[in-house]
């Protein structure tokens, strides 16, 4: 499916939603990817991702967006000063992202600054009507020269899956493709979102773990090959898409999706 204008609400049978009520997450079923901008569900899908500061769709199983590892753009003043990552005196960000700020997860203080504000988040997810949330920059570790590890990693990560639990909601793992088994098996994680596994040639180390419970999100500025090709492979999951780079909505020239 390519959808080149602004899409209906579907007319697909939806999961019953009530917050904090946990429906079983989809596994396999058709989703859209609205960081960019929220906007009417394409036909068909029943699934979509949007940011915790937009409003979930009232007729389909709606993700939050969290980044719970490092500051979103522009916001890294609302956060304590304890709570950012510094070394040598500087704000380490992030080399692909440097308007993003690491947060300091590497001492006790630093994971409970977290664990708290993004907690509440996942409580203002629930109390909005969000079935699930996502966690992105799980592996911010890997970009902090040894001043994070991976075990800080893992107990902010298990604490805030646990929030999302006791919140009703389901947790998903963002990305990191190659800590996928330790996030799933020592994290508790339901599902996986990957940003263009097909690209990177990764799908497998999801689907591994998470078999069909997987979303993937390719970009055309990034595809190896023909999409219909991507989605002819047994390798890619059920669930992908192709979009944007900027995940615009439908009235602008450069929007994109289609479906596998």
């Amino acid at each position: 499916m390519t959808a080149c204008a602004p899409g209906s609400e579907s007319g697909e049978p939806s999961p019953e939603i009530t917050a904090g009520a946990a429906a079983e997450f989809p596994a396999g079923a058709a989703f859209d990817y609205q960081l960019g901008a929220a906007y009417a569900l394409p036909d068909g899908v029943t699934v979509v991702t949007r940011d915790r500061t937009a409003e979930p769709a009232s007729d389909a199983y709606s993700i939050c967006y969290l980044n719970g590892f490092q500051t979103q753009p522009g916001e890294m003043h609302a956060w304590p000063e304890d709570a950012i990552l510094r070394i040598d005196g500087e704000v380490r960000t992030d080399p692909d992202w440097p308007d993003e700020a690491l947060l300091d997860i590497a001492t006790e203080a630093g994971r409970t600054i977290v664990i708290d504000r993004v907690s509440t988040w996942i409580e203002g997810c629930r109390d909005d009507g969000f079935a699930a949330v996502e966690f992105d920059n799980l592996d911010t570790f890997t970009r902090s020269d040894g001043a994070i590890s991976r075990d800080d990693a893992a107990i902010v990560a298990t604490a805030l899956v646990a929030a999302a639990h006791d919140a009703g909601l389901a947790a998903g793992q963002k990305n990191a493709a190659e800590h996928a088994a330790w996030l799933r098996d020592e994290a508790g994680f339901d599902f996986a979102v990957s940003e263009e596994c097909a690209a990177f040639d990764e799908c497998g180390t999801y689907t591994d773990v998470y078999g069909d419970a997987v979303m993937d999100i390719e970009y055309t500025d990034a595809l190896p090959r023909p999409f219909a090709e991507v989605c002819g492979d047994g390798a890619t999951p059920r669930a992908t898409i192709l979009r944007d780079r900027a995940l615009v909505a439908p009235e602008d020239p450069d929007y994109v999706f289609e479906v596998c």
